[in-house]
Order: structure tokens, then sequence, then C-alpha cells
């Protein structure tokens, strides 16, 4: 079991609302309920008088004492465009649901009835949602310092001239990855403590990185980052969309030193799928080069990526390098040529979601390998094996830049396609069809980039006590993984003790010097791996001074199982626990403690990869699709907790198999949010989770002291393009060769009964998402 779930099980966790500070009041937040309109007037005159009401402020109130949220530049950029994000707009409102006014009272539930009585005067202004359309001359313009809408264009320049030259068949196709909502369980939330005295703001928030989110508040409140301290308890999932300064956590951390009472923001789960970032929602046009016997040579993309009203922290990055440079995928192809228009419209803001760019990448590349072997008449496992990159060429160059460190393609393929009896599966395929049944199997075999660096170092300490008790420091943010356990666990590992002894402590800039947080899926290749590099200074350092103790040379102690011996001689040991009580008098002078930190910054990244196979079933009647078998090889070199990483597999893949077949975020042509509940927005449950097959291959990197790779978002990275794929070719017999995501059952419905004269639904700018 892991170490967080007795806890979470009966109920013990803490969660930002379960802190709890005498005095707190609450704040509530007006949204707009225009996507885009100037703010005439804005009165708050009768909510201030309104019963338990302490405060009430505008934007325009609030403008000379807070600076616009900060985000990341891309510094690749041809051309970066950041317009101010504040944290409540003091002019223009550019998104459905964005916050103009903040009240505060003495509960939430006054807070939401004083919010009634603000009247706001709103003069609509035009509004754009799609990106394509925004981009277009004579789009209505959301910021005068973003010309065109334009938010960044970036591009990665390889010579594909060359490769469609020497093509003998081009593959063109317009692909969509729709809008997602990331959705975790726990909203956003915050409380905020001002301390006078000290002139240092205490804030609790549900954050995956609490040091970056310090750092961004302190350009917003005009502090220090040393006056701030961020506490992230409990995490209830987060899924890159806590990875963001939202404008209601730095108005809640003013506010509290305004007021000088705690003031606390949770926010509803309307105003969670409003406001939080978006995931996905990119449009991307496609050409392939390939010869007639399926090699490929090239590909061409022009992607649009809807940036949403503002650029949120990372909104630029997504989209752009995690996106573009894997694009070549698993396969030896000449080269690539990328460019990307980051565009902004009337909508949330979009940033982080699970894979973070890399599942629109392999989206983008296996729904093309998929479409050429259609052309070519040629098997998609068998076109996939020509073109993989081989064993014997790592660490590999892709002709986008990335060094892969490790792989072996070829032997994820076969072991997947054996798991799922792929020529059986041809075999009953060709019978059904006769019969009039609809089955597809679909493949996708992806590599990824994760395990985040150079650049961002995984912060640790290693510290025994004299009780034989190991505390591990972390500059990791668990949101639900199962942090923790795999950090306690490869600690104690490495000293020989038993797991139980090892606390693990993180989430509080206070008692975590320095972090970088949880994302990217670089907890264990990265954060684990600096902790384990620590374990190893403890254990050097703890050789030099039980050699004191033993009497002997340090080249003759040897350390076993958490114990320290004379090697061939039959005396006493010593315990870490007897050193770390001893090592005060060992050491009098210095009055070190028995620890050590790391500070480990990785040469790159990491690369797993592996092959998911798909097997569905259409129903001719509903469209429904139906999961038959779901098979996962993956390769995340070493596995340090079997368990954790199964969870995390499974749970990648029914969230990419819901952004297949049914989620969409949307939204109508005037701005507004559609799906704004659980109610509307097709996230899946339990209920639809096929039964999933999983199997490992193991391809060891020699980028961490482990020999790790991220597991975290290789399920939403390989599973869309499997399910799509499926059913594309289950849709085969009909000429249907492709349909955007999600494949609702009436989309596939219309394909099937030629609603759409055969052709392939593509959808246009304003109706992408309609059925």
């Amino acid at each position: 079991m892991r170490r967080e779930d007795d806890r979470f099980l009966t109920g013990r966790g803490t969660y930002v609302p379960d802190v709890h500070l005498e005095g707190t009041v609450h704040a509530g937040f007006l949204g707009s309920p225009f996507a885009h309109a100037r703010l005439a007037r804005v009165d708050l005159a009768a909510a201030r008088k309104a019963r338990g009401v302490l405060a009430a402020f505008s934007g325009a109130e609030l403008r000379d004492a807070l600076r616009p949220i900060p985000a990341l530049k891309l510094d690749t950029a041809d051309v970066f465009h950041a317009p101010p994000y504040w944290p409540l707009p003091p002019q223009v409102v550019h998104h459905a649901g964005e916050p103009v006014a903040v009240v505060v009272a003495s509960n939430p539930y006054l807070a939401r009835d004083a919010l009634e009585l603000v009247e706001v005067e709103y003069d609509p202004l035009p509004t754009v949602v799609d990106a394509e359309a925004a981009a277009l001359p004579g789009a209505p313009l959301l910021h005068p310092q973003a010309p065109g809408n334009v938010g960044f264009r970036w591009s990665l320049r390889g010579d594909v001239l060359a490769a469609f030259r020497d093509a003998d068949v081009v593959v063109e196709q317009r692909l969509v990855n729709p809008r997602l909502q990331p959705a975790p369980l726990e909203t956003d939330a915050a409380l905020a403590s001002w301390d006078a005295t000290a002139q240092r703001l205490t804030l609790w928030a549900s954050s995956q990185n609490p040091h970056d989110l310090r750092g961004d508040l302190a350009k917003v409140l005009r502090l220090l980052a040393k006056q701030i301290r961020v506490i992230s308890p409990d995490v209830g999932g987060g899924f890159g969309a806590k990875v963001a300064v939202y404008p209601q956590v730095a108005v809640v951390g003013h506010l509290a030193r305004a007021l000088a009472r705690p003031v606390r923001w949770v926010a509803s789960r309307t105003e969670n799928f409003q406001v939080a970032t978006h995931g996905r929602d990119q449009i991307q046009h496609v050409r392939l080069a390939a010869r007639k016997d399926g090699t490929i040579l090239g590909l061409q993309v022009r992607a649009y990526a809807n940036l949403g009203a503002y650029l949120s922290s990372a909104g630029a990055v997504v989209p752009s390098e995690p996106f573009g440079e894997m694009l070549s995928g698993c396969y030896g192809m000449r080269a690539v040529d990328v460019e990307v228009l980051g565009v902004y419209t009337n909508t949330a803001p979009t940033g982080p979601y699970r894979g973070a760019g890399r599942p629109e990448a392999t989206y983008l590349v296996e729904r093309m390998v998929d479409l050429l072997a259609r052309r070519l008449g040629l098997d998609p496992a068998e076109v996939r094996m020509r073109n993989f990159v081989p064993r014997s060429a790592f660490p590999y160059t892709s002709c986008t830049g990335r060094v892969y460190d490790s792989g072996d393609y070829a032997a994820a393929l076969e072991r997947a396609l054996k798991i799922a009896d792929y020529e059986g599966f041809r075999k009953d395929q060709t019978r059904a069809r006769a019969e009039g049944r609809l089955l597809g199997i679909g493949l996708s075999s992806y590599v990824e980039m994760c395990g985040v660096g150079p650049g961002m170092k995984g912060h640790s300490t290693v510290r025994v006590t004299s009780e034989g008790k190991v505390v591990v420091v972390t500059g990791a943010m668990p949101q639900g993984q199962g942090g923790a356990t795999t950090i306690a666990q490869v600690v104690a590992d490495e000293l020989g003790v038993p797991h139980a002894d090892v606390d693990v402590v993180y989430g509080d800039t206070d008692l975590v010097p320095k972090g970088t947080g949880t994302f990217g899926s670089r907890t264990t290749a990265i954060e684990a791996g600096s902790a384990v590099l620590s374990a190893r200074k403890v254990i050097d350092k703890a050789r030099r001074l039980a050699a004191q103790l033993l009497e002997a040379r340090e080249d003759d102690v040897v350390f076993d199982e958490g114990r320290f011996h004379v090697k061939g001689v039959d005396s006493p040991a010593r315990t870490l626990a007897d050193v770390a009580r001893d090592t005060p008098r060992l050491l009098p002078k210095t009055r070190v403690d028995l620890e050590a930190s790391t500070a480990f910054d990785p040469e790159d990244f990491v690369y797993p990869f592996g092959t998911h196979v798909c097997l569905v079933e259409l129903d001719r009647e509903t469209g429904e699709v139906r999961i038959l078998r779901y098979v996962a090889v993956d390769d995340f070199g070493n596995v340090v907790n079997p368990m954790l990483a199964e969870g995390q597999v499974h749970g990648g893949i029914l969230q990419g198999i819901a952004q297949a077949l049914w989620e969409a975020s949307q939204y109508d042509e005037a701005g507004n949010l559609l799906t704004s509940s659980f109610i509307e927005y097709g996230m899946a449950t339990a209920k639809e989770a096929p039964r999933i097959e999983t199997a490992r291959t193991v391809t060891p990197t020699s980028l961490n002291p482990l020999g790790v790779k991220g597991v975290g978002e290789a399920g939403t990275i390989a599973a869309p393009p499997a399910v799509a794929n499926a059913v594309m070719d289950a849709l085969a017999p009909f000429g249907v060769d492709h349909v955007d995501m999600p494949l609702t059952p009436e989309k596939v419905w219309r394909a099937i009964h030629g609603r759409d004269s055969g052709q392939p639904q593509r959808a246009g700018p304003k109706d992408r998402y309609r059925a």
C-alpha cells in the first residue's frame, strides 16, 4: 500500500479547505457573463453594505496594488507577445467567467449573496473562439499588444523540400486535438494570512510547484520572495492545471494583507471549468512525404495553438518545443519542418495538461502513419517496423535535434502485437465484416520526452536522526501519484533501513529551501534520483565517522544493510543511528548532523516509449464505440514500484481514451462555455473503463542514478491515436479515413450512414466539435 493511502482512505487528508485559522473570512469572485466586453461601470456600493461584507474591490481599484501575472517567455520564438494578464481586469474582460470583482464576507454564503448586488455595465465587443479564425485578417482583436492575435510564432526548420522532391506519395490531413478540462478532484483553493509584525505572507494553496508559485506571487504582490511562505498540503490532483498562478490566488494574498485577516477562496466546480487552464486545443495541417514501400522521408506541419485569452504561466511552452521537437516520433525520417502559431481567443487560457505537447505530437505522427499505410495498402504494423529507429542507433539524435537516450521500439511493438494476437484478430475481422460487424484495430507507437532537464534541478536533503529514523526533504510536490512512497522506497533501499522509518517532507517553502515541483513526469527520474545521491553522500560521510568508532581505516569499513563493519574482522557493527548519535562528538567543531544535500541537474531529458494496441467494435445502429481489448506495452527503464507504475498507466490510458471518444470543452460563437459542469462534459468514469492489459520491456537510461524514465503521462500520450486508429480501421469499409476527436456516437453513426456524402469529417473553424 502507498504510504499516503491510509490518511486518504480514512478521511484524514489535509487539503486547503481543511486548514482553519481563527478569524478567517471568505472571498467570492464575480465572473463576467460576456467573453469580450469593456467594463463601462462596476458599482460595488450595494455589495459593500450587504450583511457580513468586509470589503469589495474592482480591477480598477486594485490596479495600483498588483502587477500582472507573469508568464514564461518563449526565448526560441520568432515572434512573442504577452499582453498584461491582470488579476482583475481594469478595463476589458477577455473570456466568459473572468473575474471582474471580488467581495470578502464573514462566510462564503454571504459573499455569494453580496456578489448578486454588484452592478456591472458591460459594453460587449466582438468575439472569436477558434484559433484559425482568430489568426485571419479582420478577426476581432483581443489585445493591442498582440497584432493579429498572435501570441507567438515558433518554428523548427528542416530540409523537407528534398524529402518531398524524392517522395513517391504525399499524404495530407487536417487534424484537431480538442480542448480538454483537466478537472482535478480538488478544485483550486487558497488561504492567505498576513503577519504584520514579520511583514510576511503565508499562503496555503493547491499547487504543483510551491516554489514557483512563491516567486510569481512575489512579483504580483510587489513583495520579496523571502516575504512569502507557500504551503501545499495534500493536493487532490493537478494534471498540469495547478502549475499556473491564478488571478484569485494573487488577489486573496493581497486581501489578507489589506484586511489584516486570513482570507480563503475555494473555487466552485463551475468556476474551475471556466477559469482553470484548459488543455490541448490545437489544429494541425500536416503533409507527409514517403516512398511507395512505406519509408517516411519527411513531415511538414503548420499548427494553430489556442492560447485562450491570456498567456498562462507555461502557456507558450507547451505547444512549441515539447510538441514540435517530438514530431519525428519513433521514426528515422530525414526532416521535420514545423511552424506553430500561438493565437489569443476569447476562451479560458490553456496550459499544461497531462502530456503537455507530446500527446498532440504523437496523435499527429501516429494518425499520419496509419493514413500512409491506408494510402499504400500496407499493414500499419509493418510501416511502423520499417521506419523505427533501430536499437543499435542509440543514443540517437532525431532530425529535430532531440537526443533519445535509449530504446528498442521494435521489441515493444512485437510484444504488443503478440499479446493482442494481432494476426488472429485480423482473421476475425475479415470474418466479422462478412457478417456485417464493424471491428477495428489501432496501433500507437510513441516516444516522449520527460524528466525535464537540464536546468530544472531536483533538490533533496537526507538526514539520519539518532533514533535511526530518516528524514528526506524533497523539492517534489506529489498530487496523488505516490511520489512520497517512491522517494521513501529508494532512500530506504540505499540506507538499508525499513521503508516505514523514512519520512518525506515536501510542499512547504520554509521547510524545503529549494524545489521545482512535480510535473513532466520528473519525480522519480529527478527528485528521487536526487534523494538517492544524497543518501549515498550520507553513507560516505557516515563511513568516515564509523571508521573512528570502529578504530579502523576508512577503506576497511564496509556498509551493508544499514550497518558498518570492518571487512574480514569479527567485530561489533555500528548502525547509521549509532553514527548519527555520535556525530556531534566526533565532529565537535562543526556540530554537523549526519545529513547531505544534492541539487541534481540531469544532462538531458529521458525518453520512455512503447506501443499500445486498441481493439474496437462499432455499433451500426447507434455509432457507439466499444473497446474489446486494450493492450499497453511500455518501457520506462527500470521500474522502482510496479504497483505505482501500473496505476499511472491505467489512469493515463483512461484519460486518453476519454479524449478520443468523449471529452471536449465547447464554446459557442459568443464565447459561452457550453460544457461548464460534469453534466455536459464527457469525462470518463470507472463505468467506461475497459480492461487494460499491460506489459513492459526494460531499456534503462544512464541519465539518472536509478536508470528510470517517467511513467505518469505515457497513457495520455499513447491512447488517443490508438483508439482513433482503431475506429478508422473499423470505418474503412465505408471509405472513411478520418474523423476528428472526440469520436462521439453521433459522429461515428454519421460516418457509417454516409450523412457526409461518404467523405471523412473535417471540422471547420466554427464547428470543429460539432457532431
